[in-house]
């Protein structure tokens, strides 16, 4: 339990499952597990209840720089929320492998890897550089579903 100890001292707490607006369906699965691999669909950041963190909008307009690094750090916990939940114990991964951030950019908003620098410095944080050293994208994209400045996706080993 060493990472969910290093959660604990940071003061983060991980949110229940994603609570997606009413009327809206999500039949897929939010983390996968095959062999020694999980594969993470896109999150959000969330908000304690489980609903998508505010502020919404794209940054570069409606969110600085600094609110979609908290919301990719948001977006983090919300991963490992549901790693906890799929795998029991958030020290089974043994290494962060790929990583794709998504940002709702403004036209012309160039930032988007300090934007998921927020997301990245959780994890390093979390799991050191061994475990949570990780291959990265982080793109800027017109829109993102319900507004949500931040979707992230990942693939981890486990044990």
């Amino acid at each position: 339990m060493r990472v969910e100890a290093k959660l604990e001292e940071l003061g983060l707490v991980l949110p229940p499952a994603t609570q997606p607006p009413p009327g809206v369906r999500l039949p897929f699965a939010f983390a996968r597990v095959s062999g020694q691999r999980v594969y993470i669909s896109g999150h959000g950041p969330q908000a304690p209840d489980g609903t998508f963190a505010l502020p919404l909008g794209k940054v570069g307009a409606e969110v600085s720089v600094e609110e979609g690094y908290q919301a990719a750090k948001l977006t983090a916990l919300s991963i490992l929320g549901t790693l906890k939940r799929e795998l029991g114990d958030l020290d089974r991964v043994t290494g962060w492998l790929r990583v794709f951030g998504m940002v709702n950019s403004a036209p012309g908003f160039i930032e988007q890897p300090s934007v998921i620098n927020g997301f990245s410095d959780l994890i390093l944080e979390l799991y050191g550089p061994e475990v949570g050293g990780h291959s990265r994208s982080a793109v800027g994209l017109a829109e993102l579903p319900f507004g949500i400045p931040v979707e992230i996706e990942a693939e981890a080993a486990i044990a």
